[in-house]
C-alpha cells in the first residue's frame, strides 16, 4: 500500500533534490572557471578558491529545500498539471536566486561571480524539472501495471461522488481506484460507471479493520450532513487519511474564504480579492504597463496584420462588437476584422461555426493563431478589459447564459480579460460555457498577481493557438 512506502519516497526525493542543488552548484562553478573563463584567455583566476566556493553549498543546500517545500514543490502531484510543477520551481529557484543576491550584497561579498550564480539558476531550474518529469513519467508507468495505485472509498453517494468518480477515470495516469461506494438510501449493487455500491455507511466498522485503503472520502449528500460528525470520527479513529468532498460546492467559492469569529468558522459564499483597492490599484498598473508594452513591441505585427485586413476584403480595419464588462457595463471591443462586412441583424445571430462562409482567407489565420485579438490591447489601455480575466460575452449571450447557468454574473465582478485562466486550459471559442464559466470562477476566487503573470507566461506556449476558433 502506498501509506507504507510513502515516507521513504519522500525522504528519497528529498535527498536526490538535494543532490541535484549540490550538482547544479559545482557544476556551474566548472563551466564559469573552466570553459567560460578558458575560453576568455582567463582561466584560474577567480579571487575565491574551489574550497571556499563550495563550501557555500552547506547553506544552500537546506536553503533551497526549505523553499521547494513553501513553495509546494513537495505536495503530491498527482491531480496536478506538469506545467504548474515546473511553475513551481522555476518560483522556488527565483526566489533562492534572489536570496543569493540579496545576501551577499549585506555580507559585502564581492568575490562570488554573479555570472556562476545565474549558470547556478539555470541548471538548477533545468536538472530538477527534468528530475521531475522523469520521476511522473516511471510512476505512469508504474500505475499503468498496477503499481503505485491509491485505493479509495467513497462514503455516501450524491453529486460529489459522481463527479468525484467521473474525474478519477477521465485521470487514470493519478492512479486513484475507487473500490466502491457506502450508502444508506441507494440499495447495494448499484452501479455507476462500473463503482459499485458495496453496502450501507455503518459496513466502515467492517471495512477500516482490514486496513486495505489508503483514503477514505466522504462525499455524503446534503440531506444525510447529520452523520458527518460520526463518519468523521469513525475514519480519524483508523488512521486512515480522510477527505471531505462537499456536496454544495455550487454554492461557496473553490477555496472559501473563512472568518474566525471568536473561534467560530464563518464561510463567504463569495471571495473577490479584486474587490480589495491595493489589489485592484496593482492590477490596473500591470495592465497600463503591459498594454503600453504590447502596443509598442507589436506595432509592427499589428502593422503587417492591418495591412492584411485591408487589402484583402471591403471594409475598415478594426472591428468592434459590444460586450459586458465590469458591473455588467456595455463597452465596444476592438479586433481585427476577421469576417466580410454584415448587416448588423446577421452578425447578432449566433457563433461562428467550423468552415463559417463568412470568416476570410486572412481572418481565419488571424483567428486560428489569436492575432485578431491584438487591438484588444487598446481597450485595456482605456480600462474597458484587462490583461487577464474572463472573456467578455455580448449583451444577449448574457441574457442567456445568466438564466442556464448558475453563478455565470459573478464574472463581471472583475474587468474581463485579453486572456484568462480559462483560455490556458483549452476553453476557448466553440468550447464549453459550463466549463469555461467555472474556470473563470476559479480565477476570480483565488486571483493574485503571481497568477495573472502565470497566465500571461503560459499564454506564450497554450493560449495563442486557438484549435478552437474558426
Amino acid at each position: 500500500m502506498i501509506k507504507d512506502n510513502q515516507k521513504i519516497f519522500n525522504r528519497l526525493q528529498l535527498l536526490l533534490d538535494a543532490v541535484i542543488v549540490a550538482a547544479s552548484y559545482m557544476l556551474a562553478w566548472y563551466i564559469k572557471f573552466h570553459i567560460i573563463d578558458r575560453i576568455r584567455g582567463a582561466e584560474g583566476v577567480g579571487a575565491l578558491s574551489m574550497r571556499e566556493y563550495f563550501g557555500v553549498l552547506v547553506f544552500i543546500v537546506p536553503v533551497y529545500m526549505v523553499l521547494y517545500y513553501y513553495c509546494n514543490v513537495y505536495t503530491p502531484k498527482r491531480t496536478v498539471r506538469r506545467r504548474y510543477e515546473i511553475l513551481d520551481i522555476l518560483k522556488a529557484n527565483t526566489i533562492g536566486l534572489l536570496i543569493f543576491i540579496v545576501a551577499l550584497y549585506v555580507l559585502k561579498q564581492m568575490h562570488i561571480s554573479r555570472e556562476m550564480i545565474f549558470i547556478f539558476y539555470v541548471l538548477n531550474v533545468c536538472f530538477t524539472s527534468l528530475f521531475k518529469i522523469v520521476v511522473r513519467r516511471l510512476l505512469k508507468t508504474f500505475r499503468k501495471k498496477g503499481y503505485n495505485l491509491k485505493h479509495i472509498l467513497l462514503v455516501g453517494y450524491s453529486r460529489a461522488a459522481e463527479e468525484y468518480i467521473d474525474r478519477i477515470l477521465g485521470n487514470p495516469e493519478w492512479g486513484y481506484v475507487a473500490c466502491g461506494i457506502l450508502d444508506d438510501s441507494v440499495p447495494a449493487g448499484t452501479l455507476y460507471r462500473g463503482i459499485k455500491v458495496l453496502g450501507r455507511v455503518d459496513n466502515l466498522h467492517v471495512i477500516l479493520p482490514e486496513n486495505k485503503l489508503d483514503e477514505i472520502s466522504i462525499t455524503l449528500s446534503l440531506k444525510d450532513y447529520d452523520r458527518l460528525e460520526e463518519i468523521v470520527d469513525i475514519c480519524e479513529k483508523s488512521g486512515v487519511h480522510t477527505k471531505f468532498i462537499p456536496d454544495y460546492m455550487s454554492l461557496i467559492p473553490s477555496k472559501p474564504y473563512t472568518e474566525d469569529l471568536m473561534g467560530l468558522p464563518a464561510i463567504n459564499i463569495r471571495h473577490v480579492p479584486l474587490t480589495n483597492t491595493g489589489n485592484m490599484i496593482i492590477k490596473r498598473l500591470v495592465d497600463i504597463l503591459g498594454s503600453l508594452f504590447g502596443l509598442i513591441f507589436l506595432s509592427p505585427v499589428m502593422l503587417i496584420c492591418a495591412f492584411l485586413v485591408k487589402f484583402t476584403s471591403k471594409g475598415p480595419v478594426i472591428f468592434k462588437q459590444e460586450r459586458v464588462g465590469l458591473h455588467n457595463k456595455n463597452f465596444y471591443m476592438y479586433k481585427f476584422r476577421s469576417m466580410r462586412q454584415q448587416q448588423d441583424c446577421e452578425e447578432k445571430k449566433g457563433w461562428t461555426v467550423k468552415n463559417d462562409p463568412r470568416v476570410t482567407k486572412v481572418g481565419k489565420v488571424l483567428r486560428k493563431t489569436s492575432l485578431d485579438e491584438l487591438p484588444q490591447l487598446i481597450n485595456i489601455l482605456k480600462g474597458d478589459m484587462s490583461l487577464v480575466g474572463p472573456r467578455p460575452e455580448r449583451p444577449q449571450f448574457v441574457a442567456k447564459f445568466k438564466e442556464e447557468i448558475p453563478r455565470y454574473m459573478v464574472k463581471h465582478q472583475v474587468r474581463p480579460g485579453l486572456t484568462g485562466w480559462a483560455q490556458i486550459n483549452g476553453y476557448r471559442g466553440d468550447s464549453s460555457i459550463k466549463r469555461r464559466v467555472e474556470y473563470d470562477l476559479y480565477y476570480i476566487e483565488n486571483w493574485s498577481l503571481w497568477m495573472d503573470i502565470k497566465i500571461i507566461f503560459l499564454t506564450f506556449f497554450t493560449g495563442f493557438i486557438n484549435k478552437n476558433a474558426y
